[in-house]
C-alpha cells in the first residue's frame, strides 16, 4: 500500500470507533422492545422534530451525494445542478402527503408504504408489486454507498492489487454496520446521522469558505473552470442552455416525486412522533438544499483547480487531499464514510421491513408473531447488507450507476398507487397494477436504447423534439393506463378490493394509544 497516509487514516479511524460505539449504545436509547418490528424497525415512531430533521438529512444526503453531485458538475457544468430545485420541490410534497400516510399508518400499525397499499386496495398482488420495486430500487443505492466509502478509503492509501487490500477495509466496515443494525435498528442511524450532519455542514462549510481563498476567490474560480472545460473539449458549461430546458425541469420534477416513495425515505417519515413533526421538518428540512448547493459547487472548484482525475468520483476527495492537511483531510474522509453508513443501515432496514410484511407474513407465513416479524427482518436486513457487497465486488461500478439510474425510474411507478391513494381510491387495483407494468416496461425500455448512458429520452411530438427524463415519460404512460383502465374496470363490474381505512384516519395529528401488534 504505497502512499498510505497515516495521519488521515488515525483521524478516520477514531471518529468511526466513535460512530461503532454510538451504533451499539442506541439500542439503549428511547428504550423499547426490539423484539417488536415496530420498535426495531421504525424507532417506536416516536422520534421529534430534531432527530428527525438529523434523521432525514443522514439519509437524504448521502456519501454518494457527496460524491457524485460535485463529480456530475465536475463532468456536466450546469446540468449537474438539477438536484437544487428538485430538493427544493420535494418539500412542499412531504408536507402535503407524508402526514396524511403517517396518520393512517399510525393507526391501522403499516410498517411499509407496500402494507398501507395492501390496505388501500385490498388487493396483495399490487402490494407485492409495490414492495418488489422497492426492495430492486435500494440494492444499487446501498452499493453506491460503498462505492462512495471504497473511494475515500482509496484516498487515503487503502488500496491495492491483493483482494484483502482493496475489499477488505470496505466489508469489515459493512460488517461492523450489520452488527449494531442488527442490534439496535432504526435506532442505529437515528442517533450516528446526528454525528454525520454536523461533520458535514463542519466539512462543507470548511471547504467552501478555504478553498476560494486559496484558489482566488470564486470569480476566478468560475473563470478558470470555463477555461478548463474549453481546453479540455469538453461539453460542459456555466450556463444552461434552452436546449436542455426539458431535461433538466424534467429531471428535477421526476427525480422530487421518486425521493419519498423510496422505502428508506418514508420510513424515516413513519418513525416521527406525530404529522406535526413531519410538516416542521418540510419547513426545515430546505437548509440541507443550502448545503447541497456548496457541495455541487465544489464540482466547479476541481475544474478551476485543474484537477485531473481518474475518474470524476475522485474529485472531492482530490481536493481534500490537495489542499488541506493530513488530520483535517481523515475528518472529511470519515465524514463521508458515516455518510455511507446511515442511509446503508436505514434502506437495509426499510428492505428487510419490505420483505417480512409483504413477502414473508404475506405468502409463508400469515400468522407470523410480532417476534417472528422482527426476527425475519433483522436476518434479511444483514443479508441485503451482503448482497449490497456483492453487488458492489462483482458488478462493473459504472453498471451499479446504470442499476441506480432504472431504480429512481422504477420507484417513480408505485407513484400512484401510493400518493393518490392518500385522498381517494379513485383508481382500480387491477388498473394500478398494469399501469404499474406499463410504466416499468416502458421506462426500463427507453434507458436501456440509450445503452444505460443516460435517463433522459427524446421523443418527435408534432414535428418537435421533446427530451425528458425516462421516469416521467413512464409515469405519464402509467397514468394515462391507469385512467382508462379504471373506467373500464368500473364499467365491466371487476370487483374492488376491501378498503380497510376510514377517511377520518389520514388526519390524525398526534400519536394515538399504541397498537396492538399480532
Amino acid at each position: 500500500m504505497h502512499g498510505l497516509d497515516f495521519a488521515s487514516l488515525t483521524v478516520f479511524s477514531l471518529v468511526f470507533l466513535l460512530v461503532t460505539v454510538l451504533g451499539f449504545l442506541a439500542a439503549r436509547w428511547k428504550r423499547g422492545d426490539l423484539s417488536a418490528l415496530d420498535e426495531w424497525g421504525l424507532g417506536g415512531r416516536q422520534f421529534g422534530t430534531l432527530v428527525t430533521w438529523f434523521l432525514v438529512g443522514g439519509d437524504f444526503y448521502t456519501a454518494y451525494t457527496m460524491i457524485a453531485v460535485p463529480a456530475l458538475v465536475y463532468g456536466t457544468g450546469a446540468a449537474g445542478f438539477f438536484a437544487l430545485p428538485y430538493t427544493i420541490i420535494v418539500y412542499p410534497f412531504v408536507f402535503l402527503t407524508m402526514p396524511r400516510l403517517w396518520s393512517v399508518s399510525q393507526k391501522h400499525g403499516y410498517i411499509t408504504p407496500a402494507d398501507f397499499v395492501r390496505g388501500r386496495y385490498g388487493n396483495r398482488t399490487l402490494a407485492t408489486a409495490v414492495a418488489v420495486t422497492g426492495i430492486l430500487a435500494i440494492m444499487p443505492y446501498i452499493a453506491l454507498q460503498l462505492a462512495g466509502m471504497a473511494t475515500v478509503l482509496a484516498q487515503m492509501g487503502l488500496t491495492g492489487a491483493a483482494v484483502w487490500q482493496r475489499d477488505l477495509p470496505v466489508t469489515i466496515a459493512f460488517l461492523i454496520l450489520a452488527f449494531y443494525t442488527y442490534s439496535s435498528g432504526l435506532r442505529a442511524p437515528a442517533m450516528i446521522a446526528i454525528v454525520k450532519d454536523i461533520l458535514i455542514y463542519i466539512v462543507v462549510l470548511t471547504l467552501i469558505i478555504v478553498l476560494p481563498i486559496r484558489l482566488g476567490g470564486y470569480a476566478h474560480i468560475f473563470q478558470s473552470a470555463t477555461a478548463f472545460w474549453t481546453s479540455h473539449g469538453t461539453t460542459a458549461l456555466l450556463i444552461l442552455q434552452p436546449k436542455d430546458y426539458s431535461a433538466y425541469a424534467s429531471l428535477a420534477l421526476g427525480s422530487a416525486l421518486a425521493a419519498f416513495m423510496y422505502p428508506h425515505t418514508i420510513t424515516t417519515m413513519l418513525s416521527s412522533g406525530s404529522g406535526r413533526v413531519i410538516r416542521k421538518n418540510a419547513v426545515l428540512l430546505p437548509a440541507y438544499t443550502f448545503l447541497l448547493g456548496l457541495i455541487a459547487l465544489l464540482g466547479i472548484v476541481g475544474a478551476a483547480a485543474g484537477l485531473q482525475v481518474a475518474s470524476p468520483s475522485y474529485v472531492v476527495p482530490e481536493l481534500i487531499s490537495r489542499f488541506f492537511p493530513a488530520s483535517f483531510a481523515g475528518l472529511c474522509f470519515a465524514a463521508i464514510a458515516v455518510a455511507a453508513l446511515v442511509p446503508a443501515a436505514i434502506m437495509s432496514i426499510a428492505a428487510a421491513n419490505l420483505f417480512t410484511r409483504s413477502i414473508y407474513k404475506e405468502f409463508w407465513n400469515p400468522v407470523a408473531t410480532g417476534a417472528q416479524q422482527s426476527r425475519v427482518a433483522k436476518n434479511t436486513s444483514a443479508l441485503v447488507k451482503f448482497g449490497a457487497l456483492v453487488f458492489f465486488f462483482l458488478l462493473p461500478h459504472t453498471f451499479i450507476i446504470n442499476l441506480q439510474l432504472l431504480g429512481g425510474l422504477w420507484i417513480l411507478q408505485t407513484f400512484p398507487a401510493i400518493v393518490f391513494g392518500l385522498w381517494k381510491r379513485h383508481f382500480h387495483h387491477h388498473a394500478l397494477l398494469a399501469g404499474w407494468a406499463v410504466g416499468m416496461v416502458s421506462g426500463t425500455m427507453m434507458v436501456t436504447s440509450l445503452h444505460m448512458r443516460s435517463s433522459v429520452f427524446a421523443v418527435h411530438l408534432l414535428g418537435r423534439t421533446v427530451a425528458l427524463y425516462a421516469g416521467i415519460w413512464g409515469l405519464l404512460l402509467n397514468l394515462l393506463t391507469v385512467s382508462c383502465l379504471s373506467k373500464v374496470c368500473d364499467r365491466w363490474g371487476a370487483p374492488r378490493g376491501k378498503d380497510e381505512t376510514l377517511r377520518e384516519e389520514y388526519e390524525l395529528e398526534e400519536k394515538v394509544p399504541s397498537f396492538a401488534h399480532d
